[in-house]
C-alpha cells in the first residue's frame, strides 16, 4: 500500500477529554504533516466543557459501543467476526478481555477493515491498548502505543498484562525517559521496542513573555499558578499549607489554581481551616486559553507532585511544559521525568515531595529575586523550543506510525 493510502486509526478511552490536551495537539500536528487520521473512542465524553482547538481537528470520531452489551451479543458479534483474517490466532487473548471490551474489539477490526485503516496508535497501555492488540490481530495489521504515568505506576497495574501489550506492539512511545528506564528495568528484552518521545506544545498557542515586568506594578499582587486534576498526585495539600508559611512570614502573594476532581471539597476545606481564603482562589476547570493567561501573567508556576499511595504519579506534566514555554519560572518537586527538564537553578527550581516549607521558600525566592525568574524563564524556553516544539515532535512520531516516512 502506498503512503498515500495509509490511514491511522487512533483509539483512545474517551475522546475528547478535557484534561488530555496533549492529545489534540499530537492529532492537529499530524493532521498538518499530511497523515490520514480516524479516532476510535471506547467511551462517550462525560463533560461538555472543551477546548476551542478541538475544532481544529478534521479526523472522524467513530464512538465503538461500550454499555449495555450481553453476553449473548458478544457471542453474535464473534460469530459475524469469523471472516476477519486473524480471527482463529485471536481467539485465545480476545476471550481474555471482559465481553464488552472483546465486543468494541470485534467492532473495531471490523471498522478497521471497512475504512481501510492500515494501521491503530494507542494512547495509554491499559484499556486502549488491549482492545487494540486484539482488534489488531483480528484485523491483521500491527499497532503502536504511547504510555503515560497512570497506565504504568498505577497500583492496580497489570504487569503481566502490559507485558504482552508492550512486547506485542510494533513500537512503543513513552513520555519521558524515567518512564522509558522504567519498563526496561520491568520487562527487559519484552521492552526492546520502546523509545522516549516527548509531548510537544505548540509553541503559537504558548507564546513567551519575560517576567521581567510582570511585578513591576507596587499595586499588584503576585500570583502563583497551578493547574491539574484536584488528585493526590498533584500534591496541591502541600501548595496550600506551603501558603500557610508564605503568608505568616509575611509575604505579598496568591494562590489560583485551576482545576477540578476529587479532592476538591477536601482541599476548599483545607483552605478554609487555614483561613486563606483571602489568599488562595480554587478557580475550577479552564479552558487551555484561559490557562495560557493564568500561567502566563503569573509570577511563579508550582507543580508539588508527588507519588500517591496507590503508586500513581505523573510522568511528565504537560501544564509544567506550557509553563516554561510561557516564560513562568517552576518551581516542582523531583518526582519521575521532572528531573529531565527542570535543571535546578538552570531551567526551574526543584524541591522535595512532600516538603511545604522547601515549597514555600522556593517560591519566596521567585517573588522576590528578578533576576532569578528571568534568568531561569529563559533558559526553560530555549529548552522547550529544542526538545518539545510541537511540529517537531509530530514528525517524530509520524515517523514511527509510518515508517515509510523515514
Amino acid at each position: 500500500m502506498r503512503r498515500d493510502q495509509e490511514r491511522i486509526g487512533y483509539v483512545v478511552k474517551m475522546y475528547p477529554r478535557f484534561s488530555e490536551t496533549f492529545i489534540v495537539t499530537e492529532i492537529l500536528e499530524l493532521e498538518r504533516l499530511g497523515l490520514d487520521l480516524t479516532i476510535f473512542s471506547l467511551r462517550l465524553p462525560n463533560d461538555g466543557r472543551f477546548h476551542p482547538a478541538l475544532a481544529e481537528v478534521a479526523a472522524p470520531v467513530h464512538y465503538l459501543r461500550h454499555s449495555g452489551i450481553r453476553a449473548e451479543e458478544l457471542w453474535r458479534a464473534a460469530a459475524g467476526a469469523t471472516g476477519l483474517p486473524g480471527f482463529t490466532a485471536a481467539l485465545p487473548i480476545l476471550l481474555e478481555l471482559d465481553h464488552a471490551s472483546a465486543h468494541q474489539a470485534i467492532e473495531l477490526a471490523q471498522a478497521v477493515r471497512q475504512q481501510r485503516v492500515t494501521h491503530l496508535h494507542a494512547h495509554f497501555a491499559s484499556i486502549s491498548a488491549a482492545v487494540a492488540r486484539v482488534a489488531t490481530r483480528l484485523a491483521g495489521i500491527d499497532y503502536t502505543v504511547t504510555a503515560h504515568a497512570k497506565d504504568i505506576f498505577h497500583a492496580e497495574v497489570d504487569h503481566d498484562r502490559l507485558r504482552e501489550r508492550v512486547a506485542d506492539a510494533r513500537r512503543v512511545i513513552t513520555v519521558s525517559d524515567f518512564n522509558l528506564d522504567h519498563l526496561r528495568r520491568t520487562f527487559g528484552t519484552d521492552a526492546d521496542r520502546v523509545g522516549r518521545i516527548y509531548n510537544g506544545i505548540d509553541l503559537t498557542r504558548f507564546p513567551f513573555t519575560s517576567p521581567a515586568d510582570r511585578l513591576d506594578d507596587p499595586a499588584s499582587v503576585p500570583v502563583i499558578a497551578a493547574v491539574g486534576r484536584l488528585v493526590p498526585k498533584k500534591g496541591f495539600g502541600d501548595l496550600i499549607d506551603a501558603a500557610a508559611l508564605l503568608r505568616d512570614a509575611g509575604h505579598t502573594f496568591r494562590v489560583d489554581l485551576a482545576g477540578t476532581g476529587p479532592l476538591a471539597v477536601a482541599l476548599a476545606e483545607q483552605v478554609r481551616r487555614l483561613g486563606l481564603e483571602d489568599r488562595v482562589r480554587l478557580l475550577g476547570a479552564l479552558p487551555q486559553t484561559a490557562v495560557a493567561r493564568l500561567v502566563g501573567s503569573a509570577a511563579a508556576f508550582a507543580a508539588p507532585c508527588v507519588i500517591g499511595d496507590d503508586g500513581n504519579r505523573d510522568g511528565l506534566p504537560t501544564v509544567v511544559l506550557e509553563a516554561m514555554a510561557l516564560g513562568t519560572p517552576v518551581v516542582a518537586t523531583g518526582v519521575t521525568g521532572l528531573p529531565e527538564i527542570l535543571d535546578d537553578g538552570r531551567t526551574g527550581l526543584l524541591i522535595d515531595q512532600h516538603d511545604p516549607a522547601g515549597l514555600a521558600a522556593a517560591l519566596a525566592r521567585l517573588l522576590h529575586q528578578p533576576d532569578l525568574r528571568s534568568g531561569l524563564a529563559k533558559a526553560a524556553r530555549e529548552l522547550i523550543e529544542l526538545e518539545f516544539d510541537a511540529s517537531r515532535q509530530a514528525t517524530k512520531i509520524a515517523d514511527v506510525l509510518v515508517p515509510s516516512r523515514s
